[in-house]
């Protein structure tokens, strides 16, 4: 049996915690470039940019690499589940040979970085796999290695696996790998520091007023002058390009436990049944490896028990993988892009200098790599040959993917109506007076709905149940103790404060 996991939380922020704050900045800055967000696509750029020599300015809400980078499952991979087979039909034989190539070259570019700055981040190579239990998908799985082969990729259709249960069919890619992201990460910050580039911690960009140059605001007022803008904070804070419309956040859950080393799987793999399976491993203590298993994905907000999606994805594991003790357990978030290509050059067609990274889909590792080269190619005036797969003023893949986008459209026009609606009627003081510690509930207070939670030792808080990105109505996530938009994917501390966007400002306090 598992035994109750013994820490919520990270095991890349167990392991390498956050030190020191960086300061913020004490005044106004001019720079070359400013990049909002310091995850991995936001500090890859900055090393690149400062690399070519320019002046670069990092700036961090909360701590480097400590976000959506901090808690994802760390495959660098060109093998994104089921891709190529669908690229090759909305992009044709080019755009997914374009995809694998600067997959590939991001994969390898991240080895020779590690290499050259001496990151010890547990970097290993391996392969990775696609694959199915159920035969009737094995159609599915030939079809995709046949096109992951013809876009280039060191590809086969193979039934044998090192997992310890049957697969029907798999697709195999060699040459990927695994990496510890904070270790990598935070190697690269201080090559960024010792380049002459500036990282702030603590600073919330909350303004960008777009020109020559731009000119971004933050939370403490500091003005932040640059004549290029970066937006690389995982859900774009600006929506003047409306990539929210293009975009649907996805949650996911991981569990974690040391097994032993002989009894580990070598590569890395992903099934799209289960409501998806996800798993790696990565080095350990004591002659083990950590077992780290994603899947669960859910649109948070939406109101799923969370707990029960976490012992869901714990039963999987012990039926698949025997007898495991859960050490760590987390949660991970991604955007997915309705044509399913990540969104990386110019912001929108009236700018010349905004740039952002965004919809990796779940991939953000090799993608945020990739980005981070692309952007300081656009930047610095050279040409690359994937600009036009990622830039985000495509049109007619959109067009192509339209299905997607009305679906995920017409999601958030039913909250914003129905919510509105909601509040008219009366509200239930029962539920709030049933609150649980550590509980949260959504109710009609007067026309306004209002978001109130008991903390553990009963006290009742209470702030505006309204997104501050667009006003929809939150909905509380018990197991991570957080309101969640269901829109565009906003988080919030139970105190209202932002944890994570595209929202940049906290719930307002209420009374109740």
């Amino acid at each position: 049996m598992s035994e109750q996991a013994e820490t919520f939380g990270s095991y890349w922020l167990q392991t390498l915690p956050p030190g020191d704050p960086a300061p913020a900045p004490e005044g106004d800055l001019t720079v070359d470039v400013a990049v909002i967000g310091a995850g991995i696509a936001g500090l890859s750029t900055a090393w690149e940019l400062v690399r070519r020599g320019h002046d670069v300015a990092v700036l961090e809400a909360g701590r480097i690499a400590a976000g959506v980078t901090g808690h994802t499952t760390a495959k660098v991979s060109a093998q994104h589940t089921l891709i190529y087979d669908r690229l090759r039909r909305t992009r044709g034989a080019e755009g997914a040979r374009l995809y694998a190539r600067s997959q590939m070259d991001a994969i390898g570019h991240a080895a020779e970085v590690a290499r050259e700055l001496g990151a010890d981040c547990d970097w290993e190579e391996t392969a990775a796999y696609t694959y199915v239990q159920g035969r009737h998908r094995v159609p599915e799985v030939r079809a995709e290695a046949e096109a992951a082969r013809e876009a280039g990729l060191p590809a086969e259709f193979v039934t044998e696996t090192d997992l310890p249960f049957p697969v029907a069919g798999a697709v195999r890619v060699a040459e990927q790998a695994q990496f510890h992201p904070r270790k990598y990460l935070m190697a690269l910050a201080d090559s960024v520091r010792r380049g002459g580039g500036r990282l702030y911690e603590g600073t919330r960009v909350v303004g960008l007023s777009e020109g020559e140059p731009c000119v971004l605001t933050t939370d403490q007022g500091v003005r932040v002058t640059a004549r290029d803008v970066v937006v690389a904070t995982h859900y774009p804070i600006f929506d003047r390009a409306l990539l929210f419309t293009r975009l649907t956040p996805r949650r996911e859950l991981v569990v974690a436990a040391p097994v032993h080393e002989a009894k580990a799987p070598e590569g890395m793999y992903i099934t799209p049944e289960h409501r998806t399976r996800s798993v790696r491993t990565a080095p350990y203590k004591d002659g083990q490896r950590l077992l780290i298993m994603t899947g669960e994905h859910f649109t948070p907000g939406s109101g799923v028990d969370v707990e029960e999606r976490f012992a869901t994805l714990t039963g999987w594991a012990l039926r698949q993988f025997g007898e495991l003790r859960v050490t760590h357990r987390w949660a991970t978030q991604d955007n997915e892009s309705s044509d399913t290509v990540p969104l990386v050059g110019l912001m929108h067609p009236r700018t010349e200098h905004v740039y952002v990274a965004t919809g990796f889909g779940g991939w953000g590792m090799a993608g945020g790599i990739m980005a981070g080269r692309l952007l300081c190619d656009l930047i610095s005036g050279r040409d690359n040959p994937w600009s036009g797969l990622y830039d985000p003023r495509r049109i007619a893949s959109v067009v192509r993917e339209g299905g997607e986008f009305l679906k995920n459209q017409a999601k958030v026009a039913r909250h914003f109506v129905g919510d509105r609606l909601s509040a008219l009627a009366p509200g239930p003081r029962s539920r709030v007076d049933d609150l649980a510690p550590g509980e949260g509930v959504v109710v009609p207070v007067g026309g306004r709905h209002v978001a109130v939670h008991r903390d553990e030792n009963g006290e009742l808080r209470a702030v505006s149940a309204r997104c501050t990105h667009m006003g929809c109505l939150v909905a509380f996530n018990r197991a991570e103790g957080a309101w969640e938009c269901p829109c565009h994917g906003s988080r919030f501390a139970p105190d209202g404060s932002v944890v994570q966007g595209p929202a940049v400002s906290p719930l307002r306090p209420r009374e109740i």
